[in-house]
């Protein structure tokens, strides 16, 4: 029997196993290393038998070849898997949301192309949140998803400084990613928080905030890397590349260490630092913020921060007391830790807002005490470990005061330290968050969603992931109106579960088609093709193709498709029922109404491109140029790497001849309309003598279909 099979969703910053450049840039920090060390957690556990974390592939001389490895084999069971969406070079976040959809539809593919269905979707932040509730609609599967920071949240802190909501949402796309995180939040089945604060205070503020469904579960430390200095531990260069810098180079160190993002509040920091003049006589204050070339090259955000904090050293005259290293190596961050700890120095972290703060817990583990904002992650370390102070990070006098009582009370200090040490393995070990995590998956594995638990049709699992072949067929005069061979039909179908995937073309809506469908007690089909194909669903969530409605919406002017044919005699519009976003329904009056052809010419003329599909010598359809059942059926064999040939199609209007033709294996029950006689001549199309369900029977015995 296989263990679980986790994906892990993280599209943005640049991912890879080793030497991670966190504080290259604002998308490449904890996030990464969390995915990475959660992956890596997960693979170790004996209950769990393949991870895989998909992520996006970059093609760019301006970063590493190794982002542009299609995989990365991490382990025996863990590979990193990075798809191709959008454009080669390398994009930040708030860039990739016109291709995300793009995303999607790739990892669905390399999951068919790998034969085997995840059984968890693990999303990652707003817009892997986006991507794994479509793939879980898609998939049937449930998904599990870590905000790691919230767009409302964001918005709110940004105004409260003074920034104006226009530009806001220019910069971050802001009103995209909260509606991205309304909709996670309304289909995850379980939400991973890192602290109490986060569900209780920032979750809270969501449409969709349900509590039941959250968990507090802090992330872990790689004790490996991150620990004391030891008899044998050998000093690396970094500390010669920071001693440089300081006049007096063994004074207890104030470390800070993140990217150089106005979020972290490093200015705030260097102006305590440079007010107080004890402070400034005791320690020495050293910034790692990322790496940095030539300031003027980069991005704006990183240029602005790092310029003010030359300016703010300059101003304060802080020369021979300040480090500012331009490189280091990701390996060198625990030495760093090491370093600050010999000197009997603090770890300051004055951010704004710190969803969770994991470079607290490896200077914890290090053993050096911390002095951290209070807000978020640093609450909940604080009060487990014991071993630091909050700060309010927009008081730089208060915290020129704190960083001086922490670094001058030695006693304290060492208090602090076996504290940290202690408690950080205590509450805060990978092992532990996996046994934790994987307790919380287990229960919602073994739960069936409410709303599936109570309707007797949920479809039992025949994953589109897995299936050899499709069957497809409309519902009206073809697979209802014989209910003793309908039932025979329906056995069968059960009977190939696994092998066959079932697909519904009709020309109703969605609602209208599954509530015929529950007349009839048929199952949910795997995909639903509905309003003639102007929209395809998948899965018992009903979950709409995206991709397909986006594709087909070219040149689609529907009010004023609806303004022409209202000059038109014989056409009537059909109830609102029978109307939809992409579809316009009329009754034709064949004595009154022009031909069909006319009615295309006298659109075509108005630049109008619609696709007219008459049937039952009674029924127009106007749809996008695009749309069609045929055109949908075989969008959906691309999408899903199903060979058009292994799909048998059944069908009895002329709505179903562009399905019916082509490599597809037809089949035209008996009771079809006379414009499907011109089929017979057709090389894969089968006529059957029964009518109903007794010839969709036939078609299936003369293809040996099942």
């Amino acid at each position: 029997m296989h263990g679980l099979y986790f994906v892990l969703i993280s599209p943005h910053g640049l991912m890879r196993s080793k030497n991670m450049e966190l504080g290259r840039d604002p998308d490449t920090g904890g996030q990464i290393k969390y995915v990475v060390e959660l992956a890596k957690a997960l693979s170790d556990d004996a209950r769990v038998d393949k991870v895989a974390i998909f992520t996006r592939q970059v093609v760019d001389s301006k970063v590493s070849e190794d982002y542009a490895k299609a995989v990365e084999t991490v382990s025996e069971n863990f590979r990193i898997i990075r798809l191709p969406f959008g454009p080669d070079k390398y994009l930040r976040k708030e860039l990739l949301w016109p291709y995300l959809d793009t995303m999607a539809d790739r990892a669905l593919q390399f999951l068919r192309g790998s034969g085997r269905i995840p059984d968890i979707i693990h999303s990652h932040y707003a817009d892997a949140g986006y991507v794994g509730a479509r793939l879980a609609g898609l998939l049937g599967v449930p998904q599990v998803h870590t905000g790691h920071s919230l767009g409302r949240v964001k918005r709110q802190r940004l105004m409260a400084q003074g920034t104006r909501e226009a530009v806001v949402e220019k910069q971050y796309n802001m009103n995209r990613r909260v509606e991205a995180e309304e909709y996670t939040l309304d289909n995850a089945m379980l939400v991973i928080a890192s602290t109490h604060q986060e569900v209780e205070q920032q979750y809270s503020l969501y449409d969709h905030y349900d509590p039941s469904r959250m968990r507090v579960i802090p992330p872990g430390v790689d004790f490996n890397r991150f620990h004391p200095p030891d008899k044998n531990w050998q000093v690396g260069n970094i500390q010669n590349v920071i001693q440089r810098f300081l006049r007096f180079p063994d004074k207890p160190m104030l470390l800070a260490l993140s990217r150089p993002d106005v979020r972290k509040n490093i200015a705030t920091l260097v102006h305590a630092y440079g007010k107080h003049r004890q402070l400034r006589d005791a320690s020495n204050l050293v910034i790692i913020a990322g790496n940095r070339k030539d300031i003027q090259a980069m991005d704006k955000g990183p240029r602005e921060v790092l310029t003010e904090l030359l300016l703010l050293i300059d101003f304060y005259n802080l020369y021979g007391h300040v480090a500012f290293p331009k490189y280091h190596e990701p390996d060198d961050v625990p030495t760093i830790y090491r370093v600050a700890v010999l000197s009997h120095g603090v770890f300051v972290n004055p951010a704004y807002t710190e969803p969770f703060g994991l470079t607290l817990l490896e200077a914890a583990a290090c053993g050096l005490p911390i002095v951290a904002t209070e807000d978020g992650g640093p609450r909940d370390i604080i009060e487990n470990c014991h071993n630091g102070l909050l700060i309010d990070p927009y008081d730089a006098d208060a915290l020129g005061e704190r960083l001086f009582e922490a670094i001058t009370d030695r006693e304290r200090w060492q208090q602090w330290q076996a504290n940290g040490l202690t408690g950080v393995k205590t509450h805060y070990s990978w092992a532990s968050h996996a046994q934790h995590y994987l307790e919380q998956v287990d229960t919602i594995l073994n739960s069936v969603p409410q709303h599936l638990a109570s309707s007797p049709r949920r479809a039992k699992k025949r994953s589109l992931l897995t299936v050899e072949r499709l069957f497809a067929c409309d519902i009206d005069d073809v697979l209802v109106g014989d209910e003793e061979h309908l039932q025979v039909f329906l056995n069968r179908l059960e009977d190939a579960r696994g092998k066959v995937g079932f697909c519904i073309a009709t020309g109703r809506t969605l609602k209208s088609a599954l509530e015929e469908l529950e007349n009839w007690n048929i199952p949910l089909p795997d995909v639903l093709i509905s309003s003639v194909g102007s929209s395809i669903y998948y899965g018992p969530e009903m979950t709409e193709d995206i991709s397909w409605a986006q594709h087909i919406n070219h040149r689609w002017r529907q009010d004023q498709v609806k303004y022409e044919l209202a000059k038109l005699p014989g056409l009537t519009l059909q109830p609102k029922a029978h109307q939809g976003k992409r579809k316009i329904s009329y009754f034709v009056d064949s004595k009154k109404a022009p031909p069909i052809k006319e009615i295309a010419d006298k659109l075509r003329k108005r630049n109008l491109e619609v696709n007219l599909i008459y049937s039952h010598n009674m029924y127009l359809d106007v749809l996008p140029i695009r749309a069609s059942k045929g055109a949908a059926l075989r969008f959906f064999a691309v999408k899903w790497g199903m060979p058009v040939e292994k799909i048998l199609v059944c069908g009895c209007s002329g709505n179903d001849e562009e399905m019916l033709l082509g490599d597809t294996l037809g089949v035209v029950v008996g009771n079809h309309n006379g414009e499907l006689e011109l089929l017979r001549e057709a090389p894969r199309v089968y006529f059957s003598q029964g009518n109903y369900s007794l010839g969709v029977l036939q078609g299936i015995d003369h293809y040996h279909a099942f």
